[in-house]
């Protein structure tokens, strides 16, 4: 399945035999500070800038209505998100994956988008489309 919305990233999920519990990481774009005048320029333009890990959260299919609304919930933590990055951990033999888990597989999503490797994830936009980041 081709994944190009947030919608069909859950659709995909519920379409799975195994329990899905969806991973969700919500990046800003922060300027380094050894950006050149140029670089400044074009991130007060909106272009360019450094992807920051700013919260993340884990959600059951059960928990997701839809994009919405995990936008309007992630609104209450972070402001100014402009990337969510997405995953998801399957569960076994009817069961959801362990919380240890869970967390594990967060904070290695985390770490991977400080370091700028994003093959493991898709990313989507403030509208729920998903992005293609260099």
């Amino acid at each position: 399945m081709n994944i190009s919305s947030f919608d069909d990233l859950v659709l995909a999920a519920r379409q799975q035999t195994q329990p899905q519990q969806l991973l969700f990481v919500f990046a800003t774009a922060e300027l380094p500070d050894d950006a050149t005048p140029e670089q400044r320029a074009g991130f007060e333009q909106g272009v360019g800038g450094a992807l920051v890990p700013a919260t993340c959260v884990d959600k059951t299919l059960d928990d997701i209505s839809d994009f919405s609304a995990i936008k309007r919930e992630a609104s209450q933590f972070v402001k100014n998100w402009c990337v969510l990055f997405a995953s998801s951990l399957s569960g076994a033999d009817t069961l959801p994956p362990a919380q240890e888990k869970i967390q594990s597989a967060l904070d290695r999503m985390v770490e991977a988008i400080k370091l700028g490797a994003f093959a493991n994830m898709i990313a989507f936009d403030d509208a729920g489309q998903a992005i293609a980041l260099e």
